[in-house]
């Protein structure tokens, strides 16, 4: 009953104004406490133990992962997540070089206008997502996945040679796994206006609840010296060339600062399309994303163009695990946003434990974060080296009860 309840909350508030839809969230809760005090004692301790508002997230990608290529599969999919109590889903709207939605604007820059994948081709994914999600009561935030990243060998990268950058040897591919890479450089105009005019066309097509970028709306740091990227710092800096290191402080803040002024700029166009549109990024801890991906969330954060963190911390070792959730950083964010963490729950060739997502999962809530998101889908139970009904059971366990996303529905408060 309380399940059904929340559910209608979820889609009697579409289309609400965030103040509309906190007075909702209020009132749900006041009659979900209502319905609890009712029940009997031992229905009331499993319910206590279900937070009233948590984040319950997990990623939807087409990378080792199926759940995205088939219309009937995806709405099973969203359904099971629906039946464990998850709350909100992150589907991949920009991957490979291509949308995984038809876009105007791909066609126009890059030649198509959905992912070639016969899986995706006649089909609006994100279209299919947030209908049958929103129908359930699951929050719907795309995922910008790849960011300025591109398959060396797409049709981006072949249709538009300039927009990519370079190490200071002028070698361009970058390694991920087994697969080569190309970075579009973030400090040109035109990429900029490219990768914003896909953000916007997202958002003003869709009944989005929000959208989410990730260390790939960065760069990494060995490149940026490309032509038109050491023209513009020299032209900064009278005539001076950038540090051949890479890792020089002061060049690495110069192009950490561009980048942050281009997501400022995003967040202003996002927020002039549709107010209500939360902005959500999930990057790695703050070390790691600014010197390897100049990423500065911790700026982007304090400068408040960020309203939701999700961050990633795919640990196997507790101790590391709970260190990265007490940095000085990740409590300052936590005192003005909501703050969950993202939990890997395994990849391709790597099965992560049931016990371990457990543990994870339980030392995020002893904190008090805002939830969790696991990374990603498929490996929740199809991709593991325990049997799917297991995994499943366990999650029920995690997740007994149905809650609210934080943001959205009840409010958030520090």
């Amino acid at each position: 009953m309380i399940k059904r309840f929340v559910v209608w909350c979820f889609q009697l508030v579409s289309g609400w104004n965030v103040r509309q839809s906190k007075m909702l969230g209020m009132l749900a809760l006041s009659m979900v406490t209502a319905i609890t005090l009712s029940l009997p004692l031992n229905a009331q301790t499993t319910v206590a133990r279900s937070p009233t508002s948590e984040l319950r997230g997990v990623w939807l990608t087409n990378i080792d992962s199926d759940v995205l290529f088939e219309r009937d599969r995806l709405k099973k999919s969203l359904q099971r997540l629906d039946e464990l109590n998850f709350n909100t889903v992150y589907p991949a709207v920009w991957n490979w070089g291509y949308t995984l939605y038809p876009s105007k604007v791909a066609a126009k820059v890059i030649g198509r206008s959905l992912d070639p994948t016969p899986g995706l081709q006649g089909r609006d994914m994100l279209k299919e997502i947030v209908t049958e999600g929103h129908k359930k009561g699951l929050t719907v935030i795309p995922w910008f996945e790849f960011g300025f990243m591109a398959p060396a060998d797409s049709l981006l990268a072949k249709n538009r040679p300039q927009w990519l950058t370079s190490r200071s040897d002028g070698t361009r591919i970058v390694k991920e796994g087994t697969h080569e890479r190309v970075w579009l450089s973030p400090f040109r105009p035109d990429v900029q206006q490219f990768i914003q005019d896909l953000i916007v066309e997202i958002v003003k097509n869709y009944d989005i609840d929000g959208i989410q970028f990730d260390d790939h709306f960065g760069l990494p740091s060995e490149l940026g010296y490309d032509a038109y990227t050491v023209a513009l710092y020299q032209k900064e800096h009278r005539g001076r060339a950038p540090s051949k290191n890479p890792k020089d402080p002061e060049w690495v803040s110069w192009r950490a600062n561009k980048i942050t002024n281009f997501m400022k700029r995003v967040f202003t166009a996002i927020k002039a399309n549709k107010k209500d549109c939360l902005v959500s990024v999930a990057p790695n801890p703050q070390r790691f994303s600014y010197e390897y991906f100049l990423a500065d969330w911790q700026k982007w954060e304090r400068m408040g163009i960020i309203e939701d963190l999700v961050l990633q911390i795919y640990r196997n070792d507790l101790n590391v695990f709970i260190s990265e959730l007490e940095y000085p950083e990740v409590k300052a964010a936590r005192s003005h946003i909501p703050v969950s963490i993202g939990i890997l729950s395994g990849l391709k060739n790597r099965s992560v434990p049931m016990s371990q997502i457990q543990t994870q999962v339980q030392k995020v809530r002893d904190r008090n974060f805002a939830g969790v998101s696991f990374f990603f889908y498929e490996t929740l139970w199809n991709m593991s080296q325990e049997k799917p009904l297991a995994r499943q059971q366990s999650f029920q366990k995690i997740f007994p009860t149905a809650t609210a996303y934080p943001n959205l529905l009840t409010g958030w408060k520090p």
